[in-house]
C-alpha cells in the first residue's frame, strides 16, 4: 500500500476565507469577498450551480457588497493593505477597476448604511470632518448630490436603518458595546426608540418591517437579547419573540409572508428560529453550519447563510421557500483531508476564583497523535466568543498532537448581558483569573501541567497572553502573541478615532483609573517575563498599532529574553493574504516545537 506523507503545515491553510456575500435582486449572481486565489478579492458565480470568476484584482479586503437592484453596478469599499481606512467605490456587474462614488482622504473612513430601492441614493456613515463621532450622509448617485443627515456630537453616531420611501431613518449612539440608545428621525424631528430606563441597555439591530413599524434586537430589562417591536403610529415599544436562555443575534423579516426569522447565539455555537404569521411561539430550523457569520433573505423568501463549523471552512448555504433542505453553494473544504481527520470540540464547564461558571471549549488530540503538550488559547474581543467554528490553526496543532482548551471567560458573548458587561472596566483582573483558573482545571484533570503548557492568543487574546506571561510565568513553558495591547495608556491613545469616546466604558480613563490600568498593563510586569515569546504584528494594525508590539519587544530584547518577532508589512488586524497566513503559523509551529523540550527559564 501507498503510505502518504503527513500533511505539512500549508495543507490545512488551503481552505479559503469567505468575509461575506450578496445576492443579486434577480438571484441569478451571488457575490463575495474571498481569498480564493491566495489574495482578497470579489468573485461573482452565476446561479445555480455556476464556476467562481474574480471581479476584482485589486488584492484588497472589502467592507460589504451591495448589487445595484437594477443590476448596473455593484457597490462595495476596500480599504489598503488592512488599514480599514475603507473608501466607497462603485464596479461594472462584470468588475473590473472599481471607480469611487463618494470624495474621500486617505485617512477617511466610510460604512455603508442603506441604497434606495431604485438604487439611486447610497446612505453611509463617514468620518471626514468629524472623525470622533462620525456623520450620516446621503448621496445621489446620478446627480453627486452629498448632503448631511445627522452629525454625530459628544457620541458615536451611526446610521443602522432607513424606511422603503425613506421617510424616516434611524441613529444609534453608541456608548460601547453593550450600551446604546436608538432614536427614529422623521418629519424633522427625532423620538427615542426604547424607553429611557437606568439600565444601560444594547441595541444591536434595527430594521424597517414596514413604513410603520420598526423590529429591533434589544436585551433592555431582560438578561439575554430579544426581538422588541416599535410602532410609528403610536409610538409604542413591546417585546416581540425570546427564546429562554439565548441572545438573539440577527433577524431578517419577510414582507409577503410575514414570517420573522432570527438566529440566536448560545455559548459556541449559532442556532435559526423563525416565527410564522400568528404563531405563538418561534420553531427551530436545523442548519448545516454551527455557526454563522451572516444571513440574506430575499424578496423570494429564500435564505442564504454564511458560515463555519467546528470542521468545516467556510460555506453559503442556500434554503429555497417551501424546502426543508440547504443547498451548498460553495464546496470550501480542507484538501486532502476527511472531516473525520479533524477534531470536533467538547464542551466542558468549570468554577472559577469567586465560583462564577466558565464554559470552554476543549479540543483533544486523537490518542494515536497526542504529543503531551497544551495550548491555552484566550480568544479576541474582548466582548466575542470562541464558538465551534473552524480554526486552520486549531486543526493543524491538534493533527501535531497538541491539545488546545478555549475558554470564554467573563466579558465574552452568548452568556447573557451582565456575563458580557463583566470586562468592561476590567481588563486585567477577574477574565485573568477566570483564564488562571481555566489552566489549574487542566492541571486537576491530568491534561496539562506547567511544563507542557503554551499560551497563544490574538488581539485582546495577544494581551492576555502578555499579561500571564508578566503574571503567571510559573504556569506555562512559551507564549505567543499575536498583535496583543502590551501597555494600555498607549493603547488608549492609539487606538481609531472614533473609538475614542468609547474607551472610558469600554477599559478606562487614563487619569482616573491609573492604578487599575497600571496594574492591569502587561508591560508593567517586565521583570517576570521570563519566558521565550514569539510576537506576530501587522504593520498596518489600526486597533493595535505596531508600536504596541515594538515596546514590548525591544524592552524583552534588553532584558535578554528569548523573543521572536515577525512583522507583516501588507497586513492590518488579522491574516487576509494566504502566504502570510503559512508563512505566521509555520513559524508558530516551529516556535512550539523548539521549546517542547527547552528547560523552564525561572522567574
Amino acid at each position: 500500500m501507498i503510505q502518504f506523507p503527513k500533511p505539512d503545515v500549508e495543507q490545512y491553510f488551503q481552505t479559503y476565507r469567505i468575509s461575506h456575500f450578496a445576492v443579486s435582486a434577480d438571484e441569478k449572481h451571488l457575490y463575495f469577498d474571498s481569498n480564493l486565489n491566495g489574495q482578497p478579492n470579489i468573485w461573482a458565480m452565476d446561479l445555480p450551480g455556476g464556476y467562481p470568476y474574480p471581479l476584482t484584482y485589486l488584492n484588497q479586503s472589502s467592507q460589504f457588497i451591495k448589487p445595484d437592484p437594477q443590476g448596473r453596478h455593484i457597490l462595495t469599499a476596500f480599504d489598503r493593505d488592512g488599514d480599514e481606512n475603507y473608501h466607497l467605490y462603485a464596479l461594472k456587474p462584470e468588475g473590473g477597476v472599481p471607480f469611487p462614488v463618494v470624495p474621500a482622504e486617505p485617512k477617511d473612513r466610510c460604512y455603508y448604511a442603506h441604497l434606495s430601492e431604485d438604487g439611486q441614493r447610497l446612505y453611509y456613515v463617514t468620518s471626514r470632518d468629524n472623525p470622533n463621532y462620525l456623520n450620516s450622509r446621503r448621496i445621489n448617485l446620478e446627480t453627486g448630490e452629498d448632503e448631511l443627515l445627522h452629525q454625530g456630537e459628544e457620541v458615536t453616531s451611526n446610521l443602522i436603518a432607513v424606511s422603503s420611501d425613506e421617510q424616516a431613518y434611524v441613529i444609534l449612539n453608541v456608548y460601547s458595546n453593550t450600551y446604546q440608545t436608538a432614536y427614529l428621525y422623521r418629519n424633522g424631528e427625532s423620538e427615542s426608540i426604547i424607553p429611557v430606563s437606568e439600565r444601560q441597555s444594547q441595541i444591536s439591530y434595527v430594521l424597517f418591517a414596514d413604513d410603520n413599524r420598526l423590529l429591533m434586537i434589544t436585551n433592555d430589562d431582560e438578561a439575554y437579547s430579544y426581538v422588541a417591536e416599535y410602532r410609528m403610529d403610536t409610538r409604542e415599544f413591546r417585546p416581540l419573540c425570546r427564546v429562554e436562555g439565548e441572545d438573539v443575534e440577527d433577524i431578517r423579516w419577510h414582507k409577503a409572508s410575514e414570517t420573522l426569522y432570527f438566529w440566536t447565539f448560545t455559548g459556541p455555537e449559532n442556532r435559526m428560529y423563525a416565527l410564522d404569521n400568528g404563531a405563538e411561539q418561534p420553531r427551530r430550523v436545523d442548519m448545516p453550519l454551527d455557526t454563522v457569520d451572516q444571513v440574506t433573505l430575499t424578496k423570494a423568501g429564500n435564505v442564504y447563510i454564511l458560515g463555519r463549523g467546528a470542521v468545516q471552512p467556510h460555506n453559503i448555504y442556500r434554503l429555497m421557500a417551501g424546502h426543508e433542505s440547504w443547498e451548498p453553494l460553495t464546496a470550501n473544504r480542507v484538501t486532502g483531508l476527511d472531516p473525520s481527520d479533524l477534531v470536533y470540540p467538547e464542551v466542558i464547564r468549570y468554577k472559577s476564583y469567586d465560583g462564577l461558571e466558565i464554559e470552554a471549549l476543549l479540543f483533544k488530540a486523537k490518542p494515536e497523535q497526542a504529543n503531551g503538550y497544551t495550548v491555552f488559547w484566550p480568544h479576541g474581543g474582548p466582548q466575542a466568543s470562541e464558538a465551534k467554528f473552524f480554526r486552520p490553526m486549531f486543526q493543524l496543532l491538534l493533527a501535531q498532537g497538541y491539545h488546545i482548551f478555549a475558554p470564554n471567560f467573563r466579558g465574552s458573548t452568548g452568556y447573557g448581558a451582565e456575563f458580557v458587561k463583566m470586562v468592561e472596566r476590567d481588563w486585567g483582573e477577574g477574565p485573568r483569573l477566570d483564564c488562571v483558573a481555566g489552566i489549574h482545571w487542566l492541571f486537576d484533570e491530568g491534561i496539562a501541567s506547567s511544563d507542557r503548557l503554551f499560551v497563544v492568543g490574538g488581539s485582546y487574546g495577544g494581551y492576555m497572553t502578555l499579561l500571564l506571561a508578566g503574571r503567571h510565568p510559573e504556569l506555562f513553558r512559551a507564549a505567543v502573541d499575536i498583535f496583543g495591547p502590551s501597555n494600555l495608556f498607549t493603547f488608549l491613545e492609539s487606538v481609531p478615532e472614533d473609538w475614542k469616546p468609547m474607551m472610558d466604558n469600554w477599559l478606562g480613563d487614563s487619569v482616573r483609573d491609573r492604578e487599575r490600568l497600571t496594574k492591569d498593563s502587561p508591560i508593567t510586569y517586565l521583570n517576570q517575563m521570563v519566558n521565550p515569546m514569539l510576537v506576530i504584528q501587522g504593520a498596518n494594525d489600526p486597533r493595535v498599532v505596531k508600536a504596541e508590539s515594538d515596546q514590548i519587544v525591544a524592552a524583552l530584547q534588553e532584558k535578554g529574553v528569548d523573543v521572536e518577532y515577525v512583522v507583516l508589512d501588507d497586513e492590518g488586524h488579522g491574516f487576509s493574504r494566504k502566504t502570510n497566513e503559512i508563512l505566521v503559523y509555520r513559524w508558530m509551529l516551529e516556535f512550539l516545537q523548539k521549546h517542547q523540550e527547552a528547560p523552564v527559564p525561572q522567574s
